[in-house]
């Protein structure tokens, strides 16, 4: 039987989605998230977050998202700042620059990047006497987590959040796995910190047991006022609203969104101990759902028989860097066998 661990879509959607789906099929509702299940979705989110003034919008995929709310924020001379490593600059087919925007990258430590790298960006951006000429940093792109699995402490957020205020730029954090962050080991960000120390930031569903969607959450009340339009603009607006509606619904009721993200990460440290037991440590220590190990080439083809991966980055001479994902789905026994597979 093979095992799959090459990314946190590759199941459906969680049962409790599946079964309200299911028996709300035939209703008839309105369109474009006017209907009640998006409307209550919205309230759960809005008290989840801890702010009765947010706005939240549910658009369908987490590119799509990113290029509309970033297309939303810039004007047109702008571009945004985000880690080398950042999704938008390196895995996203050129997603912003197609939209009109530069992305302005950033030096990344582990996925991160660190506030003082922002404000010398911005400062001797400024301190150029043609500047004018330039592209403008219109606003800072982070992750949480990163694209390495790692997660900003309160403190880097706090100092993050600092620089951008004193620069009157919106921090826009991708929370696609937003969920794993939050429920990693040694996280202490909450998720109304997250509300309180961005201006925009978005709850991805995709990977988190939804069929599709993310939930854009505007904190910043100055901006994108206009959102609705743009995200038509951008062929991003669903017309079975409900249906995304209805999946955020159940994801905030009940807890799921924080049962699925336990045990996600609860999988990933139970793969991350094996392979540290077997002389394999981590490239970067990741809390969260995404494991990133160097393996030795003859190791990895005999392992790749039995058990997917990825590779993360060009296959090196002799050893490679791979990446194991767990998610809402990952089944225990799944985890077993594959670190029986390690014994080969």
């Amino acid at each position: 039987m093979k095992l799959y661990f090459e990314t946190d879509y590759m199941a459906g959607t969680h049962s409790e989605i599946l079964e309200r789906l299911v028996a709300t099929n035939y209703e008839e509702t309105v369109g474009y998230g006017c209907d009640q299940y998006t409307q209550k979705a919205v309230e759960l989110i809005k008290k989840a977050v801890g702010k009765d003034n947010a706005r939240v919008h549910f658009l369908v995929g987490g590119t799509q998202t990113n290029s509309t709310v970033i297309d939303g924020l810039l004007s047109r001379h702008e571009g945004v700042l985000a880690a080398e490593s950042g999704h938008i600059n390196v895995h996203e087919s050129g997603a912003i620059e197609a939209c009109g925007h530069k992305v302005l990258t950033l030096p990344e430590y582990e996925g991160k990047v660190k506030a003082e790298d922002v404000e010398n960006y911005i400062s001797n951006f400024y301190a150029d006497d043609t500047y004018l000429h330039m592209v403008a940093p219109g606003m800072l792109y982070i992750s949480f987590p990163t694209e390495y699995g790692t997660i900003y402490t309160k403190k880097e957020l706090q100092d993050i959040h600092s620089v951008c205020k004193k620069w009157n730029i919106p921090l826009y954090i991708d929370g696609a796995r937003l969920g794993y962050g939050l429920a990693a080991e040694g996280n202490d960000v909450s998720l109304q910190d997250i509300a309180n120390l961005c201006d925009v930031f978005y709850i991805g569903g995709t990977k988190l047991g939804a069929l599709f969607g993310e939930a854009v959450v505007v904190c910043n009340d100055s901006l994108l006022k206009n959102f609705f339009p743009l995200i038509k603009q951008h062929g991003a607006l669903l017309a079975k609203g409900r249906l995304l509606g209805l999946q955020f619904e159940c994801l905030f009721s009940n807890n799921l969104y924080e049962r699925v993200s336990r045990h996600a990460v609860d999988m990933a440290m139970k793969i991350k101990q094996a392979f540290i037991a077997k002389g394999y440590n981590p490239v970067v220590n990741s809390n969260t759902n995404q494991q990133f190990f160097l393996l030795p080439n003859d190791f990895m083809d005999k392992l790749s028989e039995d058990v997917g991966f990825e590779l993360w980055g060009p296959r090196g001479e002799k050893e490679t860097k791979v990446r194991f994902v767990t998610s809402w789905a990952t089944k225990e026994e799944d985890v077993d066998l594959l670190i029986k597979r390690l014994n080969f």
